[in-house]
């Protein structure tokens, strides 16, 4: 029988553990990163969870067939050392194989830059993900929808999980995966849109981390089939710049913790991080015209945004204010979602917004309808029936305080904050209308 304590302890350390250490024997469980016989040496670099350190071992504490991608653990001590990565280099004493790989690794993923196509990139992704800054893209990832979660708890929200198969879109529109539901017909969530406003009825604050799905046939470098949205929607708002000032708040906070928790790997991607000071907000109209003034590109469609523009018209407030953002508000009541509140002073508006950091659209939010015969009126307008979204309707039918909220693409927000050029490598498994696998 084994008795289960519920006390974990390992002997074994993490890499930013080591400066804690120099001078001590450590255990350390990891990766054979890459290997290089010196002659009288070899070098080992180890490649943990946090990061990588540079070993020196001697050939007798070296196994029989220990090889790169091996698991080993290793017994040694760290000492101080200027010239290895990351300052600290591990002599070691002891060296244990756990595995050995059952053939040679495909690509060199101990080099810097992997320098695939990224067709092939992203085919060998369960092995092109273990190079040191591919990695680093998606620790940043991690600590992007961590500072989220923290932030969001500070100002009061409650996170929520909610159905990923739902019986109606809530964007509407042509671009919804449909399936079978033991018979009956179901789509995959474009978004928690309908659930979110509906908590806001009971926790007032609510904030989630999951999936959307768009059957949107892109083939561009800013698009995704499933991608990652950080969610939230909140009560008792006094305007929509409520929601822009939330999101200025987090931006300042995921900067401060990106500063403080990935130093080693925005240092690797060669990442600065943007200051986050007063964020310019300007009305959609005023944002296009500008753009095609300062840069001579004609306006060709009135309701929305097209790619080019999006890019001028942050290049334009980047030269005037040096902001790397800008709200884009008042977006066409058309190209907007029918919960989407029109503006009151004028309603072929609303009370909306996209947030562009570098010239790409990371962020949609706004207020939402919250009277019913609004929003029954609403769907009319647009040839929608009410009776297929009674449950949704029925927030409305018993009481709704004003609110709103926003969804920003974490895929986007990395690329974006990492400097690549294409948001598949944002994205771990990306599906797109050519991917399915791995």
């Amino acid at each position: 029988m084994i008795g289960v304590t519920g006390k974990f302890s390992r002997p074994d350390l993490q890499i930013a553990q080591l400066p804690d250490h120099i001078g001590q024997s450590v255990e350390l469980r990891g990766a054979v990163h890459a290997l290089r016989d010196l002659g009288g040496v070899v070098f080992l670099t180890l490649r943990k969870g946090d990061g990588a350190v540079q070993c020196v071992c001697d050939h007798a504490v070296l196994p029989q067939g220990i090889c790169q991608e091996a698991a080993v653990k290793l017994t040694g001590t760290p000492r101080t050392e200027p010239r290895a990565p990351g300052g600290i280099e591990l002599t070691v004493e002891r060296v244990e194989i756990l595995s050995l790989p059952a053939q040679p690794i495909a690509v060199p993923i101990a080099k810097e830059r992997l320098n695939l196509k990224l067709d092939t990139e992203l085919a060998l992704r369960p092995v092109t993900v273990r190079n040191l800054r591919q990695r680093a893209v998606f620790r940043v990832q991690a600590a992007i929808s961590g500072a989220f979660r923290e932030y969001l708890d500070s100002q009061g929200f409650t996170e929520i999980h909610t159905p990923k198969i739902v019986h109606a879109g809530a964007e509407g529109g042509s671009n919804i995966f449909r399936l079978s539901y033991f018979g009956r017909k179901a789509f995959l969530a474009q978004s928690p849109q309908f659930y979110k406003q509906t908590m806001v009825g009971s926790l007032e604050r609510v904030y989630e981390v999951a999936p959307v799905f768009r059957a949107e046939k892109h083939a561009t470098a800013r698009h995704l089939n499933e991608y990652t949205s950080l969610d939230c929607e909140m009560g008792y708002l006094d305007s929509f710049v409520d929601l822009m000032e939330l999101e200025t708040g987090f931006l300042r906070y995921c900067m401060a913790a990106l500063k403080e928790r990935c130093a080693k790997e925005l240092a690797l991607l060669g990442v600065e991080l943007p200051e986050i000071g007063e964020i310019p907000a300007v009305p959609f109209e005023e944002a296009k015209r500008l753009a095609s003034e300062a840069y001579g590109r004609p306006i060709r469609d009135p309701f929305d945004l097209e790619p080019e523009e999006e890019h001028l018209i942050g290049r334009y407030w980047k030269e005037k204010t040096g902001s790397d953002f800008v709200f884009v508000t008042h977006y066409p009541s058309k190209k907007r979602p029918f919960y989407a509140m029109d503006d009151p002073d004028d309603p072929r508006y609303t009370l909306s917004f996209d947030l562009l950091f570098k010239g790409v659209e990371i962020t949609t939010g706004g207020q939402r309808i919250h009277d019913y015969q609004q929003q029954v009126e609403k769907m009319e307008k647009r040839g929608m029936d009410p009776a297929e979204f009674e449950s949704f309707l029925m927030i409305h039918k018993h009481g709704m305080p004003p609110h709103g909220g926003m969804g920003i693409g974490l895929e986007r927000l990395t690329m974006q904050l990492c400097g690549l050029e294409n948001v598949r490598e944002a994205c771990l498994f990306p599906r797109d209308i050519h991917r399915l696998e791995p």
